[in-house]
């Protein structure tokens, strides 16, 4: 004889373990975060603690059945807990939190200065003159193998010429901007 389980009874069955779940955390709400505080000495991360134990249940509840859902819970915690402490401690070796402040105003912005942001835009205004000036399937040619990324027998083929010809093209484009780049750099 074939069993039968509806959805109904499937939900029915969820429902029921979520509910057991929700009783037992809150049951043991407090000596969960009191296992956590013992541990990370900050109350609002103990509690923070507590509740990703609860979301950490409930999430392995729905792969499978908790047989000990206390024991899961204290060790879930526990682990969580000696995780953080883990993560401090390596934090703490890698970052300085004794800075002058002094040493936060000597450290880079992120974005350049208005002078290198008028420079690099007279650079490109010239790198665009000096493609323009060159003929347009060399600048099709170093477009396409440049930009695009294709190879040159596909630029080749696009372009009905032989992969030597873009070859040389994508040379002639390259040399000519690079000596109008460091005309530029020699002022």
């Amino acid at each position: 004889m074939t069993s039968f389980t509806s959805p109904q009874m499937m939900a029915s069955e969820a429902g029921d373990r979520l509910a057991h779940l929700n009783r037992i955390f809150l049951r043991h709400r407090r000596t969960l975060w009191l296992s956590a505080l013992r541990i990370v000495r900050d109350r609002q991360i103990a509690e923070d603690l507590a509740q990703e134990t609860y979301i950490r249940a409930l999430k392995a509840s729905e792969r499978a059945t908790i047989e000990h859902v206390e024991a899961f819970l204290h060790r879930t915690v526990r682990n969580l807990a000696l995780d953080h402490m883990r993560r401090l401690k390596t934090r703490d070796r890698y970052e300085t939190s004794h800075v002058a402040d002094g040493q936060v105003l000597e450290v880079p912005a992120d974005t350049p200065s208005i002078e290198t942001t008028l420079i690099e835009r007279e650079r490109l205004r010239l790198f665009e003159e000096a493609l323009q000036s060159l003929p347009d399937r060399a600048r099709r040619a170093w477009a396409l193998s440049q930009v695009s990324g294709w190879p040159y027998a596909k630029i080749a083929k696009h372009l009905g010429v032989s992969r030597n010809t873009v070859y040389n093209d994508v040379k002639l484009v390259m040399g000519h901007c690079a000596d109008v780049l460091a005309r530029l750099d020699r002022g």
